[in-house]
């Protein structure tokens, strides 16, 4: 498959589906964490309509059970989601799915699964969360890129709009980041600053 953007925010919130994807973000990842179930499905529920309002493609991070109830028809999940998940009803939904990896054999694991992405990270230090693995470095894009063949690869960890342009010319399809845009003084113009540095001169 072939992603609708080359930019992707990761939003913990689904307020933010609405100004991202207002600015002109069309692939944006819901990523909720530590919610009462009420509350967390009134998140989803928000980003849904909001992503249907600006045609922007909602991915929903880990909670493919309410993707399936919700008519959510995009997943995000790490390794260890892969553990628990319900890969044949996920698939039976029609829902799409993409992987995290961060390692030779995780990326095996990813591919027998047969994702809609794969997402490799860090590729810079992260402050989100702690990481076991080392920073992975723009050249692990391209051996990435190599492996994957027509699977797109995302790229995310540390990635900031300095570095974005960079991850695309290694060999990444798409740049992934939380806090530059979330956390930018003006949210809405960082997404379309992200957009020209990753756009194709060609298009």
């Amino acid at each position: 498959m072939i992603l609708p953007s080359r930019i992707y925010p990761v939003v913990d919130r689904a307020v933010w589906v609405d100004r991202l994807g207002g600015a002109g973000a069309r692939l944006i990842q819901l990523r909720v964490k530590d919610l009462p179930a009420d509350d967390l499905l009134a998140e989803i529920r928000t980003a849904r309509a909001l992503a249907a309002r600006h045609g922007v493609c909602l991915v929903l991070n880990d909670y493919w059970q309410l993707a399936l109830d919700e008519g959510i028809d995009f997943i995000h999940l790490g390794q260890e989601d892969l553990d628990n998940a319900d890969l044949a009803a996920v698939r039976r939904g029609g829902i799409r799915l993409g992987v995290s990896t961060h390692a030779p054999d995780e990326l095996d694991r990813a591919l027998s699964v047969g994702p809609d992405y794969v997402a490799l990270g860090p590729v810079w230090p992260t402050k989100l969360k702690q990481m076991p693995w080392a920073p992975q470095g723009v050249e692990r894009l391209g051996e990435w890129k190599r492996l994957v063949g027509p699977v797109p690869l995302v790229a995310i960890g540390g990635i900031t709009l300095a570095r974005a342009a960079a991850c695309i010319a290694a060999g990444a399809d798409c740049v992934s980041a939380v806090s530059d845009f979330i956390g930018a003084p003006d949210p809405e113009g960082q997404v379309r600053a992200w957009l020209a540095a990753t756009a194709d001169p060609s298009e």
